[in-house]
């Protein structure tokens, strides 16, 4: 076995990532809140409730656990809805709640990542029927105005939407998300409208701050066809690929918008990021299925001997990681990694996961791709949307009901490549020494 540290370069930032309903609680004026609400939406009738109850402070010491294990930067999300609470309402308090949150974890040397929508609407954007209504768009950008004026002074980096494609495939092809439809032609509408209003964001942030680094947090659902010798395996594989990870990519690079079956022109949109912002989970084994129209010809699964988590979520597939890379290498941007982790209560399979998984980013990073960070989904269990408490992704633990905070050996893991900048076998031997052989072969 070798004796040595996977090096990272200078200047790597490395974070956890959250997101604002997730954690801050108390939220009673969104989309999701009114959705939690709904009999038989969310997993065991799960309600956010304090969530991580950040709202009211707790975020400094989550952050605080979080710079103590060496991170630098941290992913969050500042919710639309208490910004603005109704369409002529600004809540100036909210604002300078955030503002006091970021210059927290600035306190703690931890570098900014805002997201500006991360999954929740407004209560009266929701009611008037989301991004179905081309007029959100323009609502969008006035609250983006907003929030960049106030918020300027503090962030470098800005992601304008993340997962696109999630919000729409959960939303209106049968994925568990508000609004709860099946109707591809708004699932065309929706994903259209959030391009125009990724690229209209684009625009307003750099006029109001030109050196911004603005993009968006795309998750990118590795693909490979159940069976190689099976030609119709492999075109449902190319097609679902290119509708998921390459349908609101397109337009950023030559202004064409393909999904399904369906193309548009949306030249505003072209050169809008400044980096690529990649979420990677999971790897599917696809199989072609001719009468399962609800399911678009296809049926999922993961490899026979893939690790799975706990509830079958997540299969460990680093691969996949090297496939999502290989992808963001194509944009020749600076590329992070805005979501990776795993769902494990037991904190048994994360280990693995995250190493497997960071060695494949260290391959990129050093192989002259502009890999410049990576943020682990998530620092402390939140609430995971439709699927409520059932799964814990956190470097920590909680008990909403308690709030109290449980430390996990992964904390320790990760916290250990973050202030190493890299991945020793020491560190290996210490937190995962069942990886020794793998990571370092003698």
């Amino acid at each position: 076995m070798a004796e040595a540290t996977f090096n990272f370069p200078k200047g790597f930032l490395w974070g956890t990532a959250t997101a604002a309903h997730q954690v801050e609680g108390q939220n009673e004026n969104n989309n999701w809140y009114a959705w939690e609400n709904e009999p038989g939406r969310i997993h065991n009738g799960d309600k956010a409730g304090l969530a991580c109850d950040w709202w009211n402070g707790r975020w400094q010491e989550d952050l605080s656990n979080a710079a103590r294990a060496g991170q630098n930067a941290h992913r969050f999300s500042i919710e639309w809805s208490r910004i603005q609470p109704d369409a002529n309402t600004w809540d100036e308090k909210a604002l300078e709640k955030y503002r006091e949150m970021i210059q927290g974890m600035k306190k703690l040397g931890m570098e900014p990542m805002l997201t500006l929508h991360h999954f929740s609407d407004p209560l009266w954007i929701y009611n008037q029927g989301g991004w179905e209504n081309k007029d959100t768009i323009d609502h969008f950008i006035k609250y983006v105005r907003y929030a960049i004026n106030g918020l300027k002074d503090l962030v470098d980096f800005w992601v304008t939407i993340n997962e696109p494609a999630v919000y729409t495939v959960g939303g209106y092809l049968g994925g568990g998300f508000p609004p709860g439809k099946n109707d591809l032609g708004q699932a065309y509408n929706v994903l259209s409208n959030l391009i125009k209003g990724h690229a209209a964001a684009y625009h307003v942030i750099h006029e109001i701050q030109p050196d911004a680094k603005v993009g968006i947090a795309k998750q990118y659902r590795a693909m490979a066809p159940s069976r190689h010798w099976f030609p119709p395996d492999r075109w449902i594989t190319r097609f679902s690929s290119k509708s998921f990870n390459d349908a609101f990519m397109g337009p950023i690079i030559d202004g064409n918008f393909r999904f399904a079956f369906k193309k548009e022109h949306i030249p505003q949109a072209i050169g809008t990021q400044d980096y690529v912002g990649i979420n990677y989970y999971s790897q599917d084994q696809i199989r072609f299925k001719p009468l399962a129209f609800d399911a678009v010809f296809q049926e999922r699964h993961f490899l026979p001997d893939a690790q799975l988590s706990g509830t079958g979520f997540i299969a460990n597939v680093p691969e996949g990681m090297r496939a999502a890379l290989k992808w963001a290498h194509q944009f020749n941007l600076p590329i992070y990694i805005t979501e990776n982790g795993v769902e494990d209560t037991q904190d048994t399979m994360r280990p693995a996961y995250l190493l497997e998984h960071l060695r494949k980013v260290w391959d990129a990073a050093n192989s002259n791709w502009q890999v410049k960070g990576y943020f682990h989904w998530s620092q402390v269990d939140n609430f995971e949307w439709e699927r409520g408490w059932s799964q814990r992704f956190g470097l920590w633990g909680i008990d909403p009901k308690t709030q109290e905070r449980t430390h996990r050996t992964s904390a320790d893991l990760y916290g250990a490549i973050c202030t190493e900048n890299g991945i020793s076998s020491d560190t290996v031997r210490k937190y995962a020494p069942e990886m020794l052989d793998k990571l370092f072969p003698g």
